[in-house]
């Protein structure tokens, strides 16, 4: 048994740490519980709109947040407790999903009430991110950092699989979708105890410097990624992506009824078939981030390639799928691409970066990948509802695919001294 443990926990180190293990464990319940609200709310949406620009709405009322908060948040994490700072968002985010279950049981759910639960939502995770991303070094250690992060990609894709699925079960065995937000706001309990049982053993505490400002200090974290060649093209290779790329994953409810629809369709079938889409993709998803997990490449460079190459091509082909069994396999290696690659970029930030900096620039990081994503969805479901969702994917993955090649062009191979 000791030689077993003593094996996995070389493959993986991050869990000879308990209080990241308890962390982790948590997560993972949390995760689930949040995958079924993103699987059951855009369902629930376009059921009772039909507009694929209703979609976009939503999204752009979920990551509109991370570009008014992000920035500022990664100053502010910085000084604050970070596992308290986690402990206080994931408890605001209960409570949208709370809101989300009542208005859902009593009948008076409006696409209104969503794109607002939407945003109040999104402001907890703009700030609640960072905190987490810069909390797992204190949890796990600077030498455990990489597999730290690819374990916490992992549990959150194990529940991007199960919680589709549970929340197609959840909406056919009670007929209402508030069933699946009452689960995810009880899910944030298992973290939110994690946490209180936790310890940041590995915690650096900041120096205390005299008159240092929030504009002085954002300065310096932008002033450190100019004049980082590696840290500036992954910045922009992820606002690349989360313009075009990651909102067109938005549009799966518009495939899953009007492109992929036949003849004997029933709600039913429709619910299924969208948690069988986004359940598909959960899957790659997984096995990247097992494989990121256990990885240990120096060269990151050629696996953020290999990355970029699985999400791009099969996105592509996505907008030609007419059958159901062709886009869950496409989607399977779009969820593959997805995690290498924002593993990869994620690992390339924080690792080099310095203790006193990491914060502030990945907050730089997030804020390209996510903070741009609220027009990304305005016109991405703009082109849908012009033209129609499998035109618009094609074009979208197109354009993601010219902008990669076009950023590594300008900034070069990006140097194996950022692995």
């Amino acid at each position: 048994m000791n030689r077993i443990k003593a094996i996995i926990i070389r493959r993986f180190p991050a869990l000879a740490s308990r209080d990241f293990v308890i962390f982790v464990i948590g997560q993972l319940v949390s995760v689930i519980g949040t995958w079924m609200q993103a699987t059951a709310l855009p369902y629930l949406a376009y059921r009772i709109s039909g507009r694929p620009l209703d979609l976009g709405l939503i999204g752009f009322s979920n990551t509109l947040p991370t570009l008014l908060f992000a920035l500022p948040a990664g100053v502010l994490v910085e000084r604050w407790d970070k596992r308290r700072t986690v402990i206080l968002f994931q408890s605001i985010m209960s409570l949208q999903a709370f809101g989300l279950a009542f208005l859902a049981y009593s009948g008076r759910i409006e696409i209104w009430h969503i794109v607002a639960l939407s945003f109040f939502f999104g402001s907890a995770v703009s700030i609640e991110v960072t905190a987490r991303q810069s909390m797992l070094i204190e949890l796990a250690g600077r030498e455990s950092l990489p597999s730290a992060i690819a374990l916490q990609t992992t549990a959150f894709n194990v529940g991007r699989v199960l919680g589709p699925l549970v929340a197609a079960w959840l909406i056919t065995a009670t007929g209402n979708e508030g069933s699946v937000f009452l689960v995810n706001g009880i899910s944030f309990i298992f973290v939110i105890a994690g946490l209180f049982a936790a310890r940041t053993r590995y915690k650096v505490e900041q120096e205390q410097v005299e008159g240092r400002d929030i504009r002085r200090e954002f300065k310096e974290g932008l002033a450190y990624i100019r004049r980082n060649a590696v840290v500036s093209s992954v910045i922009l290779m992820a606002a690349l992506v989360g313009f075009f790329g990651i909102p067109l994953i938005q549009q799966i409810p518009a495939m899953a009824r009007d492109v992929l629809k036949t003849a004997l369709d029933t709600e039913t079938m429709i619910a299924a078939r969208t948690s069988n889409l986004y359940a598909a993709q959960g899957v790659g998803a997984l096995v990247a981030a097992l494989l990121a997990a256990s990885l240990h490449s120096s060269n990151k460079d050629k696996l953020l390639k290999i990355g970029q190459a699985a999400f791009v091509l099969p996105l592509i082909a996505l907008g030609f799928a007419k059958n159901l069994n062709f886009a869950l396999f496409l989607l399977m290696f779009i969820g593959w691409g997805t995690v290498i690659q924002l593993v990869t970029m994620n690992t390339m930030i924080q690792v080099d970066v310095p203790n006193g900096l990491r914060g502030r620039v990945f907050s730089v990081y997030f804020w390209a990948l996510q903070g741009v994503a609220p027009f990304g969805s305005l016109v991405i479901g703009w082109m849908a509802q012009t033209w129609n969702v499998p035109v618009t994917v094609t074009i979208g993955g197109a354009i993601c695919l010219l902008g990669i090649l076009l950023i590594r062009l300008i900034f070069g191979t990006v140097r194996k001294s950022s692995g």
